[in-house]
């Protein structure tokens, strides 16, 4: 059989190189996207150099494009995972930044619906495409000091569940995963924009909370069902958080 091939977005740290790890262990031909070419080059060889199969290109999703060079540059398209995000802030909604929201927005919601719309022609030619969305608990309920952040990922939800809608009948699936708190070695200091302390204090007290391997791990479960079966949507959450604001900790 001709070897499936993965397309991970935001592949240069925490989930998305889990997930391009995970599925090139499970035969996937993947390919890693992301802005910082010399982070996807270097996963890209040592998937390589353990007999997987990985190709690294350079990607900027909010760049329509660039996102439609790349997709003239693939000869397959069976998986796309829609992982570049990310999160900036923690001002509430009357003095948040403008553009902060924007940035927000700009890879969360027009990032996905790019790279989806360009690669959707390859997956549904596919005959088994799958398109997984990367939103999260935010995506479903909101906090306070989340209001940008929220508000994107509400709009990453409503992509899928549309899409779902749209597709119904044709051979792809969409599969949206909402991971709860995952702690990564980026996440979280960028949306402090670069203070430690404060990103530690996020998980203070949190005996487990995800790591970016739990989700991938999460992630090449729900593709690799047979093609029948759809998981529309999986909270994952780590068991000490029963909530967006209710999280136990450890005194």
């Amino acid at each position: 059989m001709t070897t499936r091939t993965a397309v991970v977005t935001g592949a240069s740290s925490g989930i998305g190189a889990a997930t391009a790890r995970r599925l090139a262990e499970a035969g996937y031909h993947v390919v890693l996207t992301a802005r910082r070419q010399d982070r996807i080059t270097s996963l890209a060889a040592a998937l390589t150099a353990a007999g997987h199969q990985a190709l690294a290109y350079a990607l900027d999703v909010t760049d329509r494009a660039a996102v439609d060079a790349f997709a003239a540059t693939l000869g397959r398209c069976d998986v796309l995972i829609n992982n570049a995000g990310g999160a900036l802030g923690t001002d509430p909604v009357a003095s948040a930044d403008p553009q902060d929201w924007r940035a927000m927005f700009e890879v969360n919601v027009l990032g996905v619906l790019n790279v989806t719309q360009a690669l959707l022609p390859a997956l549904t030619a596919s005959g088994d495409g799958t398109v997984v969305v990367l939103s999260s608990t935010a995506g479903l309920a909101t906090y306070e000091g989340g209001g940008g952040y929220v508000a994107a990922k509400h709009g990453a939800h409503v992509i899928a569940e549309t899409l779902r809608l749209e597709l119904n009948g044709q051979p792809v699936r969409i599969v949206e995963i909402a991971p709860g708190m995952v702690k990564t070695e980026e996440f979280a200091v960028t949306r402090f924009r670069g203070d430690e302390e404060k990103a530690a204090a996020v998980y203070a007290g949190v005996a487990e909370p995800l790591t970016a391997e739990d989700v991938a791990d999460t992630i090449s479960w729900a593709v690799t069902r047979p093609s029948h079966v759809n998981v529309d949507l999986l909270v994952v959450r780590p068991r000490a958080q029963a909530s967006n604001y209710k999280v136990h900790r450890e005194r």
